[in-house]
């Protein structure tokens, strides 16, 4: 029997401090409520038990992407399009940038949340192994103050996890660490979207000397809860990935998942299905060291002048371009990636400011100074999302970009692959408020992005 409106009670204190003082003051009484992509299955189900509700889905707290240097932190009220789409999840945690997009379908991806997901603690969720396999950690807040613990630690039982009484996920902390890392996912389920798992893997690791590194490995719908595959990892760490180390790894496994039948599957086919996603793997890593990028081979080998004309579109700072050609040969694409960051945030403000002056202004296709044909057809790319057709809101950054100007002395600079003229405004907006060295790091972190992503592009991965 469908469920009816009049049987249930939501609230909504608008602030993160008032809804953590209702739960604190009665606790157990009231659920939260951010994307209610669950929730409203069960109620249209009549099988919605929880009947008081206080929605959290418009805490300014709980839907921000914080970047640094080394960490991504996910506001828990993220919701899944902006995961799967955001430039820096993407770069550095692809795997979870994947799971997002498998998250129902747009429309839920739309709405859905990254702690909703969490909280809901189903052993098939997409997120989870790709946070197992990432190490994330959890804060997680209520009126007696915050708390921080290792993902792997959150999911207790089924159904049940670490969460205490008034508790919320506050963020989901992911330390950029993966970088040159090779990345594996995969979920076996009865279509390619909008569907529940049967199984999903997601896994990272790396060769050292053509043996098994670092290899980290979640799996879900095997249990449950979602697994960190310990037993696999230690199989294969430090060794040569060959047929016996498979059927090892493969042993190992067995030991360690515990599926069941259920409506969408059996527990026989989950467990071939588990071990035959852990052979491609692992498989799959000992191929990844085998074939360095063409155009990365070819790169190395120019002359130096050449090599750094080459490259510098990716920047614009030709200090940038030519100590990343002094520092060749670079032996993947991975350690590419990681020297320009180095390189990057060794640069003087001098060199910072030639590689911001080599962008047009948001909203605009050419730069006043510096840019390369292939760096302006790269600005355009980026910038697609800026509608031309949305008059109002150019002229507004227009307005913004002057006065962004004067404040600042320089072009304004957003990352903004994926993003719309609104979204860029909003950005262009809070950003006027920053102080000169915050705005300063800001741009820099900024061109950082778009620096690997175009490096990406040139590699055309």
């Amino acid at each position: 029997m469908r469920a009816h409106p009049a049987d249930y009670d939501l609230v909504s204190p608008g602030t993160l401090q008032g809804v953590l003082r209702l739960l604190d003051n009665e606790p157990g009484q009231w659920m939260p409520l951010a994307g209610a992509t669950e929730i409203m299955v069960m109620f249209g189900a009549g099988k919605l038990d929880a009947r008081r509700f206080v929605n959290v889905g418009n805490l300014p707290e709980l839907r921000t992407i914080r970047v640094d240097a080394h960490t991504l932190t996910l506001g828990g009220g993220c919701t899944f399009s902006q995961i799967r789409h955001w430039d820096e999840v993407q770069v550095h945690f692809p795997l979870l940038a994947q799971a997002a997009s498998w998250t129902g379908s747009i429309a839920n991806q739309n709405r859905a949340t990254i702690a909703g997901n969490l909280a809901n603690a189903s052993p098939a969720a997409d997120s989870p192994p790709a946070l197992l396999a990432y190490d994330a950690e959890l804060e997680l807040v209520s009126a007696r103050g915050r708390r921080r613990i290792a993902y792997r630690d959150f999911h207790l039982g089924y159904k049940k996890t670490a969460l205490g009484p008034g508790e919320l996920i506050l963020s989901v902390i992911l330390k950029k660490h993966y970088d040159g890392y090779f990345s594996y996912g995969r979920k076996a389920g009865a279509r390619n979207a909008q569907a529940i798992s049967k199984v999903c893997v997601a896994g990272v690791g790396r060769l050292h000397g053509g043996r098994a590194a670092d290899v980290r490995i979640g799996m879900g719908a095997v249990a449950p809860t979602p697994l960190r595959l310990r037993g696999v990892e230690a199989a294969v760490e430090g060794r040569r990935i060959d047929d016996a180390v498979v059927a090892e790894a493969r042993r190992a496994l067995d030991a360690e998942i515990a599926p069941i039948d259920d409506i969408r599957s059996i527990a026989e086919y989950r467990r071939w299905v588990a071990g035959n996603l852990i052979e491609e793997l692992l498989r799959s890593l000992a191929e990844s060291g085998e074939q360095m990028n063409p155009v990365l081979a070819r790169w190395n080998a120019l002359p130096a002048m050449e090599a750094a004309e080459e490259i510098l579109p990716c920047c614009g700072s030709t200090r940038w371009a030519r100590e990343m050609a002094a520092r060749r040969p670079l032996a993947s694409t991975a350690e590419l990636s990681a020297v320009s960051d180095r390189v990057w945030w060794e640069l003087t403000g001098e060199d910072w400011d030639e590689a911001f002056q080599s962008h047009p202004r948001i909203g605009e296709r050419r730069a006043a100074v510096g840019a390369t044909l292939q760096s302006a057809l790269w600005s355009s790319e980026e910038q697609s999302g800026v509608d031309a057709r949305d008059a109002e809101t150019l002229a507004e950054l227009a307005r913004g970009n002057a006065e962004y100007e004067v404040r600042f002395g320089r072009v304004f600079l957003v990352c903004a692959t994926g993003k719309s003229a609104a979204e860029v405004l909003a950005i262009l907006r809070t950003r006027l408020g920053n102080d000169e060295a915050t705005e300063l790091r800001e741009t820099a972190e900024q061109q950082r992005q778009i620096t690997q992503l175009r490096l990406r592009k040139w590699l055309k991965l």
